[in-house]
Order: C-alpha cells, then structure tokens, then sequence
C-alpha cells in the first residue's frame, strides 16, 4: 500500500506530550471513584474466608441493625442475576449465585450503607459459618497433565502424559527430529501468580432510574462492559450506559467485568439510589484477576552449527475451578524461528483461586520467558553467541500457518540493538566481565506480540470557530489514546492539536474497541482518518456553492489545510479559514464518519506481528548479595510509531514491568485457607523508582501498509514479552546460576 500523504504530516510521528496531561496533574481529571450523587449509598463486599466448601449459615441481622445500613444483600436476598451469553467476561458465575465457595475471597454479601465507614464497620460484623473442604492452590506441575484416555488415576510417564495435552500447532515430527539431534535441551521453565496492582482501585458507581443504568467505571471497554452488564442484569443494552472517561491503569485487570461491578448496578437497582463500590488492595488479589502460574517444559533439538531442527513447547495454565481462562503461552513459538519440526500444546490446571486474567501481554510474555531462556541455553551448549543462534534461525515466513509476514524486521532488531549496546565487548565465559567489585552479566532475548484490530467507528465535526472535535467509544487507560486521535485529525485538517477535542469512555459515542491487546491504535486509527475526511469533504462541497468562496468550482479540487479551506494543488492558495466559509453559510459545523474493520480477512493472508531485541546488563555483587539491573536496550520493530514520547513511554514502562517480573513479583497462597498472604503493597513487592536501570529504547522506522494506511502496530505489550528472559540470561552469564523458576531469588545464588 502507498504511503498516505497526509495534508500535515508533522503531526505524525513526533513527541507530543499527553493532551490530558494537565487535568490528571492538576485534579481536574475525574476517575470512576471521583463520581459522587445526592442520595448516594456506598457498598461494602463481605468476603469467603475459605477457598473451597459452601455456606452453612449467614447472619446478617446485627449488620443490618446498625446506624446507616440500608440493606445486607446476599444469595437468599438479592434480585435476579443471569449469565452473559455474548461478550467478554472471565468470571462468568453471576455474584451471590448460591452457597458453594470456590475460592478465597468470593463475595457471600454486600453491606449497602449512608457512608463507606457505616458500610465498612457493617461488612466486620456479618457471620458467615461454613462448611470447609480442603482447597488446592498448589502450583501446576506436570501431574496435571491427563492421564492418556482421561483416566486420571492412571500412572504414566511425562512423555504419555503431554501426548496427552490439547494440540496448539504443529509441523512435522518434533518428537522423533528431538531424539536424533545432536544437541537437545530439555528443560522446564514456571513463572508465578502475578498480581496487577494498577494504582487507581476497581470501582463502579452505579445510578438506576427504574429504567436505564448509568455505570462510572474503572473499565478497559466500555462497550464489551455495557453489552455484558445488560445480558447479566436482564435488560436490553439501550438501557445501560457506561462511562470511564480516565483510568488510573489496568494492564489487563480492568479489561472484562468482575462481581463488584454487577452487585453495585444490581444494589442501586434493589435499592433505587445510587451506589459505589471501591473494592480493597487486599480484594484485587482474589476476585479482580491474576496472571496464572504456568508450567512449560522446552524442548530443543538442534544441529552442531545451531539450525533447530525441533522444538516442543508443552505447557500448563493455572485456571479457577468453574472458568477457562488460559494464558496462551505458546502464542508466538510457531512464528519465532525456522524449524522443520515443532509441537505446541497446552492444559489447564484448575485450582481453588479467583478467575485468572490477561495481564499486559498474556501468554506471549511468559511463553517467551520459556522460549527465549531455552535459546540462551541452547547457545551455551553449542558456545554460540546468543545472537548469532537467533539470527541462524530467521525465518523467511511464519512456518506457523504459512503465510508471508506483512512486515519483519526482528534480525535488524538484534543488529542495531547489539551495536547500540556495545556486544561486540560482550565475554562469554561465565562471571569474566567485572566493574570493580561487582560481576556483570549480559543477556539478549527477542519479543514479539500479535497484531490485533477490532472494528471501531469516529465521528469527527469541525466547527466554525475553527475547532474540531473527534468521538469514540473507545477509551484512554493511558496509555495516549486521547493524543494520538488529535494527531490525526490535525495531520488531515492542519487544526492544531490544542484546539482538537477527543471524547472517549462513553457508550452513547459511537462503539468503539476494548484497549487491549496493543489494539486500540491500529483499531481506531483507519476509522479517524476516514471520519476526518469525510468531514473535510463536507467542507469542500460547501466552500464551491453559491454563496462560497469557490463557487464555481469542484469540491474536488479542494482541500483542508492549515485549517483553511483551499485548492488541493495550489500550494500558492493560502485558502479561506474554515471558520469563515462556514459563518459565511450560515452553518455550525460539518462532520463526518469513519468506521474500520477488524482485519480478520488480511490475517488469512499475512502474519501480523510486532517485534523486537532486549539487552540486559545485570550487575551481581556477592559480598553483599545484590542483584541489580544496571542497563536496558530495546529495539522495537512495531510500525510506524505515531507519537515517539507516549511510545517510548510504553517501552519504557513495560521494561519496568519486566524487571518486577524477573526479580520481585510473586503472589503467594495459603495451602490451608487458600488465602493470597501477600496482598498489600507492602509484601506484594513491585519495581520502584530505586529499580529502574538506565534505558535506551529506539523504534525501526517500517511502518506496516498492508496493516492500515497509518502503518502502525500495537507496542503496549511487547516491552514486556522477552525481557525476564533478558534479564535471567544476564544473571546466568554473571553468576553461572541457570534461573528457570521467576522470580530470581538471592538465596540461589549464593
């Protein structure tokens, strides 16, 4: 596809700073929480303090005898809830549904009082008695693989058993190409339950005029949120409105509906005032999401000069007890690297845990933790720089479905990466690379993340005091959306950006993608441009009637630029002011309306992807057992990148993440109640300020035609696919201490 040709390409490709910048920094940005009615009541949910059993006896009575409490909702109580058909959700079980208890923390009540302390000092004082099972929180291993025919008494080997798995992808035979390698590496690679801890808190705040619902919530998708909460109420989603104009972040967690959200819409329907719920820290740890534990067990078998010749990526996924949530581990194995031979398969682990959930890049990024740590180890064996095994191993096209790449530049990603870090320097022996007292470790690893598209759909108006404005039921969690979109129009108009309006995060915009799965720009973008046009061509056609500037003349041949309306190809034309062509009409504005589509039929012809290198320099003093990483760079080959600070930002943030991933992050359960024992953020311990190493984050400039006409992929995710791999092949080449079980901890390396 042909390079568009913007009418004011500046506006494309620069730094720009976030256009809401102001209001978020100085207060004036309203989060879900920050919703307030007269009347309002606020809710309070009590929580199972087993994993697994049922409710043998609730008392509400002295609950509800206190000042201020206006119901104590629950199971014998509530209205009626129902299951969404359609839609996204990964806890599908309405809340209150009846008294079996499948995890910790499961809501059993909802106090609903005049204040949150009336509210709060009400939920301590419910009784709730139960009936307790032993509950399994163990961590997946390969014993929960089924047994062959499903019979899972039935003792077998490893082998029997991953033969056993559901089939992802497969070429060739990578069992038989594994046993005849001359170089193998069998290795098993786990990862933890990680918890989000986004810093704005779930929360809903729900108005019920007896009719139609009004829901302010912490959401990623406004519109999958709305559709779902209608089925589950009962009504048509004419009458649900969701708005979420700012996210305080979700990376994921925020993506589908949880419990909180329905019991706060079902309260002020019960009720008829409105309701808030602001659920805890400690509650986001049992019934908001997690990314799952996985177990992966790597098999590589290559020849002496480092061509794979297999690969074999079996892995399981943690999942609650009732819902199927799986972490997609082996999403970016098949296309990685070229091997004639190579089996992806999977299993779920079901556990007595809250439904797990997408956590910033699911799947891929503990896939490629697997992945690239077995090609670190891979290039030990053979005494081959880690590099050059990878770039011996460049496909020419995705050997996964067999379909040419749309655009792939990860070699030039390990190359430029390389030089920018200096490893050309790089020592292979183990613990040789020294700055004073301390060890140095460097460790490369790849990325890659799926492109994605949804269907959206932009309504874009200029007016005529020369502003524009674009809408769209989409939503900035962010992450930049808001920015971005003015960018467009103005790179169409010529409209300066501070003189665009962007209004996202409300259903009764036209529908709009979830922000998720790196999708959003690469979704809405096609459809701004094309809205934006539209609009610009109503103008046009105005300009050349009767009483225009351009009677006489073609619509055609005329154009927006600079804000004025002109003749497209005379660059002499300084044009009339669209202000001035729409006064002299008598007209207020004109707009128009794009839509886009989700691109399923260009993904059954091209592999779709971004992707990447991450150089890690880790540095190791033993006197004092500290590990730290010292330096990052990343190279990223994700399109065309529309605004170079809000996308190094991502980077950069996700490279932060991946730091908490490989050195800090881990939720740890209670086998006895099944309760998570670190959920607070004083335990539950995350990168800081303290921990970020030097960065140094670039983009290849190859924007993906064949994509969209901008050119542009998703680059949320992919900081954080590859860089625990990174950072555990650099503590390997300082220490000599293999790490295949996240987070690194101290205690093995001494």
């Amino acid at each position: 596809m042909d390079q568009p040709r913007f009418v004011h390409p500046e506006a494309i490709g620069r730094s720009y700073a976030r256009i809401e910048g102001p209001l978020k920094v100085s207060g004036a940005a309203r989060y879900a929480a920050d919703f307030a009615f007269p009347d309002m009541l606020y809710a309070v949910p009590v929580c199972a303090t087993i994993a697994h059993g049922r409710i043998a006896a609730l008392h509400a009575q002295d609950a509800a005898a206190m000042p201020g409490v206006h119901e104590v909702i629950h199971h014998g109580n509530r209205l009626p809830l129902y299951r969404a058909a359609s839609g996204s959700i990964d806890e599908a079980r309405p809340p209150l549904d009846d008294d079996t208890i499948h995890y910790y923390g499961q809501y059993v009540a909802l106090v609903v009082a005049d204040t949150l302390e009336q509210a709060q000092a009400a939920a301590r004082v419910v009784r709730v008695s139960y009936e307790a099972l032993t509950p399994d929180v163990s961590p997946p291993g390969p014993d929960d693989m089924p047994a062959p025919g499903g019979d899972e008494n039935t003792r077998s080997s490893e082998d029997e058993r991953a033969r056993s798995l559901t089939l992802e992808s497969e070429r060739g035979d990578a069992p038989s190409a594994y046993a005849q390698a001359p170089v193998r590496i069998d290795t098993v690679y786990t990862t933890p339950v990680e918890t989000h801890n986004s810093m704005e808190l779930h929360a809903c705040v729900a108005a019920f005029d007896g009719q139609a619902y009004t829901l302010y919530e912490a959401t990623q998708g406004v519109v999958n949120h709305r559709d779902v909460m209608a089925q589950m109420l009962g009504t048509d989603k004419e009458n649900v409105r969701v708005i979420s104009h700012y996210l305080g972040s979700g990376f994921g967690g925020k993506l589908w509906p949880w419990p909180h959200s329905l019991l706060a819409a079902a309260a002020a329907r019960q009720l008829g005032r409105p309701v808030k719920v602001v659920i805890s820290r400690a509650m986001t740890f049992h019934s908001a999401g997690h990314r799952p534990f996985t177990w992966q067990h790597m098999r590589l078998g290559a020849t002496r000069d480092g061509k794979l010749i297999s690969l074999q990526h079996d892995y399981l996924s943690q999942a609650s007890i009732l819902d199927n949530y799986r972490e997609r581990c082996g999403e970016a194995t098949p296309r990685m690297y070229s091997t004639p031979n190579l089996k992806v398969a999977w299993g779920l682990a079901r556990r007595h845990v809250g439904a797990p959930t997408s956590m910033r890049g699911p799947g891929a990024v503990p896939g490629m933790f697997a992945l690239e740590s077995a090609m670190d180890e891979l290039a030990v064996a053979l005494r081959v720089d880690p590099v050059q095994l990878r770039l011996r191993n460049e496909p020419q096209y995705d050997e996964g479905n067999g379909l040419p790449f749309s655009s792939r530049h990860l070699c030039e990603c390990l190359q430029q990466g390389a030089e920018r870090f200096g490893w050309q320097r790089r020592r292979p022996e183990v613990g040789a690379m020294r700055d004073g007292d301390e060890v140095l470790g460097w460790g490369v690893a790849a990325c890659s993340w799926l492109g994605l598209r949804m269907s959206a759909n932009v309504s874009v108006s200029l007016h005529a005091d020369g502003s524009a404005r674009l809408v769209c039921a989409t939503q900035d969690i962010g992450t930049g959306t808001y920015t971005v979109l003015a960018q467009l129009v103005s790179a169409e108009t010529g409209i300066p950006i501070d003189r665009i309006q962007i209004g996202l995060g409300d259903t009764q915009l036209p529908p709009g993608p979830v922000s998720g799965g790196s999708a959003a720009t690469a979704s809405v973008a096609p459809a701004a441009l094309e809205a934006a046009r539209k609009a610009v061509r109503s103008a046009c056609e105005l300009a050349v009637k009767a009483q225009g500037p351009y009677a006489g003349k073609s619509a055609e041949d005329l154009t927006v630029r600079n804000g004025c309306v002109c003749v497209a190809h005379d660059q002499a034309d300084r044009g009339v002011p669209l202000a001035d062509v729409l006064r002299t009409l008598g007209v207020a504005g004109v707009s128009g309306q794009g839509h886009a589509g989700s691109g399923r039929a260009l993904k059954k012809q091209y592999s779709i992807n971004s992707y990447g290198a991450h150089f890690v320099e880790v540095a190791w003093h033993a006197a004092t057992a500290r590990l730290r990483v010292k330096r990052v760079v990343t190279v990223i080959d994700g399109g065309r990148i529309l605004n170079l600070r809000t996308g190094r930002n991502q980077i950069e943030g996700a490279i932060v993440m991946g730091v908490g991933m490989a050195m800090l992050e881990q939720t740890h359960y209670d086998h006895r109640s099944g309760a998570p024992v670190n959920s607070n953020l004083a335990d539950y311990i995350m990168a800081t300020h303290a921990d970020v190493p030097q960065m140094d984050v670039s983009f290849l400039d190859y924007p993906d035609y064949i994509w969209n006409e901008v050119g542009a992929r998703g680059i949320g995710e992919i900081g954080l696919a590859g860089i625990a791999a990174a950072i555990t092949n650099a503590v390997y080449h300082a220490t000599g201490v293999r790490v295949r079980d996240l987070p690194v901890r101290i205690e093995d390396l001494l």
